[in-house]
């Protein structure tokens, strides 16, 4: 083994390679972790935001969405496990390996389409979302802000279970569809 990425050979690369390989199924496993630690953050909601992450996904799942919309709409605050400011884009940093670049789009951007709701309160602009009306995935950001993410604050909402989430997310998330 080498010391000094600069003086690695093919076959240490071979087994750096084999090793990371492991860890690409491990991924599910760490965002079932995330998103258990999110019961630990209220941030000032009614409910705290394991609840609120698994509202939104039960209510794209209800809504017949795809299993890359409910995963998204499960996951889309995932990144508050690391950060609250930052956490649209670590979500989709996190994700973008795995889901489509729409997705991907969607759930970077998504805090500025809730900006409907809130942003007129913080002396923010709430219109934000109209700078992206020409995106492809305009429609999907707006989908799952205003039907799923929006309405998923209700501490008495009947969710489905973070286990009943764990075999999408192996699906999704176990191998990625690129390695950037």
């Amino acid at each position: 083994m080498f010391t000094r990425m600069q003086d690695g050979t093919p076959e240490d690369w071979a087994v750096i390679g084999a090793a990371h390989k492991e860890h690409f199924y491990k991924t599910p496993a760490h965002l079932m972790d995330m998103l258990r630690s999110l019961k630990n953050i209220t941030a000032g909601f009614a409910c705290d935001q394991l609840q609120h992450s698994l509202m939104t996904g039960t209510l794209a799942r209800r809504d017949d969405a795809t299993d890359e919309e409910v995963a998204i709409a499960l996951l889309h605050d995932v990144g508050k496990s690391v950060n609250i400011p930052n956490h649209g884009p670590i979500a989709a940093e996190l994700m973008r390996p795995y889901v489509s670049e729409d997705a991907y789009h969607v759930i970077y951007n998504h805090q500025h389409f809730q900006g409907k709701f809130y942003y007129t309160f913080m002396g923010e602009n709430p219109n934000m979302r109209d700078d992206f009306t020409q995106k492809s995935w305009y429609d999907l950001a707006v989908k799952l802000v205003d039907r799923w993410d929006a309405p998923a604050f209700d501490p008495d909402f009947e969710a489905d279970s973070l286990d009943s989430f764990e075999p999408l997310l192996q699906k999704i998330f176990s191998q990625p569809g690129r390695v950037l």
